[in-house]
């Protein structure tokens, strides 16, 4: 008999659970394109888009996934030939690399693995011999959703600055903002850029660009920028099909509003804590389950785990199974072990992740959690049983 009946849950890293407030906004008749509301609306957003991200900067908004923020941020600042410096501490890094290596940039790739945070004495290093100063940009994800490694950013501009090298910091904020505490002018990023599908809570659809007058003097010197792509008219909008070189995201526009109105009545520090908190919680039963069987956090050191996503290894047949069961039997999907492989498991199948990002709480980790250890118990994984119990005390603490 299968318990899946009733409303799944869908606990992957992005697209996140959608706020009922934010579908309610969504589900109405298309409006008026050319006046009235929703350029009021558009508007609007903006500035709260920005205290997000702590940046009194500039925002660029476009209709697309993360890769197109990817694309748009390489189009305005980089140009064929030009050299990047990709500090790669997982899949999307690799991802990022790529997508400016197809738009003709140099890419050199910085290899930190998949258990580590970028080590900054490694980048100085790197950056210390390149006397020519031809690296245009250092990119960076602080968390790489692949492995769930969070790397600390404020030291990265600091290696810059010390070294006073004149290349970009751009960061790859899309599994982090709203969940992880990012503060983009306080740390000296140039350009980040981030999705509407994870911590701001909204179908997956839209994706910003920050930037500050730093990256648009770049910018600004560049011999030729895509017209689509290009973010100098959308951060100076005044008409609406300008925001987005055509038709609006009308309807996601409706469901931001009430999204960003919601993190504004909790606060960020109150959002970034209660992230904090339940990694912990999703940590601490892991933590216990690994005691006596296969089961380990793909991070070993607690201060470089994400806030929003955790990455495990379980091995195999386990992984699969479990990933199987809890979907099939009790309607809960788990992650998938995205670019995380071993040469037994070269799909990487003995993984998984959990995503606890944007509109989650106690009851809902607890659930999780709790449908994870029935899981390991039913399809027979070695654990110890009682992370649920664990983790319960992390919650009851706060």
């Amino acid at each position: 008999m299968s318990l899946a009946s009733g409303r799944s849950y869908l606990a992957i890293p992005g697209p996140s659970v959608i706020p009922e407030r934010v579908l309610q906004a969504m589900h109405r008749s298309s409006p008026n394109i050319y006046e009235g509301e929703l350029l009021e609306l558009t508007h609007s957003v903006v500035p709260d888009l920005k205290h997000v991200a702590q940046t009194d900067g500039h925002v660029a908004m476009y209709i697309g996934n993360g890769h197109a923020a990817w694309e748009a941020a390489v189009a305005n600042v980089l140009a064929p030939g030009d050299l990047v410096l990709v500090a790669s501490t997982g899949r999307f890094a690799h991802g990022w690399g790529e997508t400016a290596a197809g738009q003709g940039v140099e890419v050199e790739v910085l290899e930190f693995g998949i258990k580590t945070p970028v080590d900054p004495e490694r980048l100085a290093d790197r950056l210390r011999a390149d006397t020519d100063k031809r690296i245009k940009a250092v990119m960076v994800v602080h968390v790489d959703t692949s492995s769930s490694i969070r790397s600390e950013i404020a030291p990265v501009r600091q290696v810059l600055d010390a070294l006073d090298h004149p290349a970009l910091l751009m960061v790859d904020c899309i599994a982090s903002l709203g969940c992880d505490r990012f503060e983009m002018d306080a740390w000296g990023a140039d350009i980040m850029v981030t999705g509407c599908q994870k911590g701001l809570m909204v179908p997956a659809g839209m994706s910003f660009v920050f930037f500050n007058d730093r990256a648009a003097q770049v910018r600004s010197g560049m011999e030729r920028v895509s017209w689509y792509w290009d973010w100098e008219k959308r951060s100076k909008a005044d008409y609406l099909y300008q925001f987005f070189t055509g038709t609006a995201p009308t309807h996601h526009l409706y469901g931001l509003r009430v999204a960003l109105d919601m993190i504004k009545d909790e606060g960020l520090e109150a959002i970034w804590a209660r992230h904090a908190t339940l990694a912990r919680a999703v940590w601490t039963a892991v933590e216990h389950w690994g005691q006596d069987g296969p089961l380990t956090l793909n991070v070993a050191d607690r201060a470089h785990r994400s806030h929003a996503v955790t990455s495990m290894r379980i091995g195999l047949p386990y992984g699969a199974d479990l990933r199987r069961w809890c979907e099939t039997e009790a309607g809960l999907t788990l992650g998938i072990g995205l670019g995380m492989s071993e040469p037994e498991d070269p799909d990487g199948r003995g993984f998984f992740r959990f995503g606890h990002m944007g509109h989650v709480n106690g009851q809902m980790i607890m659930a999780l959690l709790g449908t994870v250890e029935a899981g390991l118990t039913a399809i027979g994984a070695p654990h110890r049983t009682g992370g649920v119990a664990a983790a319960a005390q992390v919650i009851a603490r706060g």
